[in-house]
């Protein structure tokens, strides 16, 4: 009763959403961005910085337009994503199944989260040579540093949220004999999809750099790779450009992924609105 409650409330209410214009703190921060990009022009135009590892904003975005045009960008861009993509789409899937274990079965829990905390700290560029070694240089080893990067935001979110799950409703469904598999699928997971989100956007962002940082160490391909070979070459226009390109990819994804959880868990916003307004 009360799961198909709140199943069908938010989904009635939700096209009465309307939401909110640009606030004067994100135009503020446009702002900011650009008089930052002004004064990196003008640091090169009026001779404030006088190096050849320094061009000028203009140069660096003629620079990106050409390698845009020319395909060279997009390339290296492409195969960065996919690496980060693949290895995002395993960590999240391994750290939810993990978080849902570690919160429901307390042998689970007992038996890895020695593990789990011994490998927590380590940086993860410190993981890149042994996984050399054991992987090579090719795309499984990047796709697994990426992976056990992700794994832990999303099992901690996982397992919070599984454990933050009301005890009357689970008590509800056993009362009523509701299955175990039921109950995770149609009470568990529901309830704790704000918690996998925002483990999940925390990681999407974790994925590019660390897929970036590892190209960079041992790659042969992607954008990490090709900012390594742009500084050897003394080219600093391309390395610059390919730096914004990224930063305004990874700028897209979250914004993306912003849209899409809003979208997934508009009941849970309303929740919240209602209850500060209470």
């Amino acid at each position: 009763m009360a799961v198909a409650d709140i199943a069908r409330w938010p989904r009635a209410q939700v096209h009465h959403i309307r939401w909110a214009a640009p606030s004067t703190g994100r135009i503020l921060g446009v702002a900011l961005i650009a008089a930052l990009l002004l004064a990196w022009e003008l640091s090169v135009r009026l001779q404030w910085i006088v190096s050849d590892s320094w061009p000028s904003v203009s140069a660096v975005l003629l620079a990106g337009v050409g390698g845009i045009m020319s395909g060279e960008l997009l390339t290296v861009l492409g195969s960065t994503l996919a690496r980060a993509g693949a290895g995002y789409v395993c960590g999240v899937l391994s750290g939810a199944i993990l978080g849902l274990l570690f919160a429901t079965s307390s042998l689970v829990r007992r038996l890895f989260s020695p593990l789990m905390e011994l490998l927590r700290p380590i940086p993860v560029p410190a993981l890149v040579p042994p996984l050399v070694l054991l992987l090579g240089v090719q795309d499984a080893m990047k796709v697994t540093v990426v992976a056990l990067t992700v794994v832990f935001p999303v099992l901690t979110n996982m397992t919070q949220g599984v454990l933050a799950v009301d005890a009357t409703v689970l008590a509800v469904a056993r009362t009523f004999h509701v299955g175990k598999l039921a109950t995770i699928w149609k009470i568990i997971l529901p309830a704790t999809l704000p918690y996998l989100l925002a483990g999940m956007r925390v990681s999407l962002s974790l994925a590019l750099i660390v897929t970036v940082v590892a190209e960079m160490i041992a790659g042969n391909q992607g954008i990490g790779h090709y900012l390594v070979l742009m500084q050897y070459a003394v080219r600093p226009q391309e390395m610059y450009a390919s730096i914004l390109l990224l930063a305004f990819s990874g700028y897209l994804l979250n914004r993306i992924f912003v849209k899409i959880e809003k979208r997934l868990i508009h009941w849970y916003s309303l929740t919240d609105t209602s209850q500060e307004v209470t």
